[in-house]
């Protein structure tokens, strides 16, 4: 089992030839896509006239302020427009792409924040009403099951159920994570518009769990998230997880052989 995160950039970013590469492996190997789209949600909220706002967690985790109009644009552009289009590329060449969001079937449900503590603008801790934002705290694998075990592709946007059945937007990376971890899936493949991981203009080519724990402070908007969720698929029993570019041709087979990417493992 594969779990491959497709970065926000996926509609015109990724390299062509990760199609047919999709199309090869699925022949072979069971395998669940998800994507972001947060830059098509920011463009579609300010053609809508929603002023979207961005937020700085204490660790340097940044993130949309997700309030219940954008809840909705969220998921209308996500889990519709930004899904759709990927399944139409995918089913185009023949592959079997089945496109649902976390809240088919219960998959993704989360917890949603009442409260969230943010810096400001002069890096001053400030609590705030958290939202429609969510935390994983379950992931129901049977819909995913299913259909991988009937040899389909299923492409997953990033939306949970709360406990109270609302949309919740839940981070990408994040919920690729939790997928793959439940799934039990052998590597994560989180593809971006870099090589991985770089730090004083060098990759970083192998972290261990704790490694990539450590570094979580020094990086940068982006990839801090990646990194995290990194740790969290290898915590819930991911063998390895890739971060790598969705430039570069054959993108996945570049990932799998550890050509210019990040490898963390424990």
């Amino acid at each position: 089992m594969i779990v491959i995160k497709f970065g926000g950039s996926v509609l015109n970013a990724l390299h062509p030839s990760i199609i047919e590469e999709i199309h090869q492996i699925s022949l072979n190997e069971k395998m669940v896509l998800v994507h972001g789209g947060g830059n098509e949600v920011t463009s579609m909220a300010t053609r809508l006239g929603k002023e979207q706002k961005f937020i700085v967690s204490p660790s340097g985790i940044r993130s949309r302020y997700t309030d219940k109009e954008t809840a909705e644009i969220y998921t209308m552009v996500m889990s519709g427009k930004i899904n759709k289009i990927i399944v139409r590329m995918l089913v185009e060449v023949g592959i079997r792409a089945v496109g649902i969001s976390g809240i088919d079937n219960n998959t993704l449900r989360a917890k949603r924040k009442t409260k969230l503590t943010i810096l400001n603008e002069k890096g001053r801790k400030m609590i705030i009403e958290g939202g429609y934002t969510g935390k994983i705290s379950s992931v129901d694998t049977s819909l995913l099951n299913t259909l991988t075990d009937g040899r389909y592709v299923p492409v997953v946007s990033p939306i949970a159920l709360s406990e109270n059945y609302e949309f919740l937007n839940v981070d990408g990376d994040r919920a690729a994570a939790y997928i793959a971890g439940n799934l039990k899936a052998d590597k994560a493949i989180f593809l971006t518009n870099v090589n991985g991981l770089q730090l004083d203009d060098k990759l970083i080519e192998k972290l261990t769990c704790n490694q990539a724990k450590e570094y979580l402070p020094k990086i940068g908007f982006g990839m801090e998230k990646k990194i995290l969720a990194s740790t969290e698929a290898l915590m819930l029993g991911v063998k390895e997880v890739i971060i790598s570019s969705g430039k570069v041709s054959n993108p996945i087979a570049c990932a799998m052989n550890h050509v210019n990417c990040t490898v963390i493992s424990n």
